[in-house]
């Protein structure tokens, strides 16, 4: 299928929330969707963006049946490992079903390969649900390897709730 990834801009913010609302209902958790597209215009079009996107663009001739010619993202942002130095971590990745099969979701992770790269990142490292086995085996066939069994890594997460707490805790120290 004819098809091209290109960086995200500003107007592309209102079809990069309809993305995350969709991936949020495949991953079962659309309630947890709290941001808007006009956060993600503040936040990724600044000085100092937070994250970087790229799209996934179809020709008007091929547009969904809802007719939307942005099919797919990639949301990604920078860490940095204190063993391994620079790192790309991929936030989303997601792709319409009716779009799936085509390459697309390939050409977005190599974008931001090619991005990390570039970048003189190390590694490029995302978090995948146990039970979301098409995406895990699409990762595994491009290379991914399971932290989670090979070296028991688990990820943690402090929600706001508990930041806070912590935050709290520190001005009266």
């Amino acid at each position: 299928m004819n098809f091209k990834v290109r960086a995200a801009t500003k107007e592309d913010c209102k079809d990069i929330s309809r993305l995350i609302m969709e991936l949020a209902v495949y991953e079962k958790m659309p309630e947890q969707v709290k941001i808007s597209h006009e956060e993600l215009e503040r936040d990724g079009f600044c000085q100092n963006p937070f994250f970087e996107c790229l799209v996934a663009e179809v020709p008007g001739e091929h547009k969904s049946k809802e007719g939307f010619t942005i099919v797919g993202y990639a949301f990604y942002f920078y860490t940095y490992s204190t063993w391994k130095g620079r790192t790309i971590y991929l936030e989303d990745l997601y792709v319409m079903p009716e779009f799936r099969g085509r390459g697309i979701g390939k050409g977005l992770l190599c974008k931001v390969s090619e991005v990390g790269k570039d970048k003189q990142c190390a590694r490029l490292e995302l978090t995948v649900f146990d039970w979301n086995t098409p995406s895990r085996k699409f990762y595994a066939a491009k290379g991914a390897q399971d932290l989670t069994e090979s070296e028991g890594w688990h990820f943690l997460r402090f929600d706001k709730q508990s930041m806070d707490n912590l935050a709290n805790e520190a001005a009266k120290d």
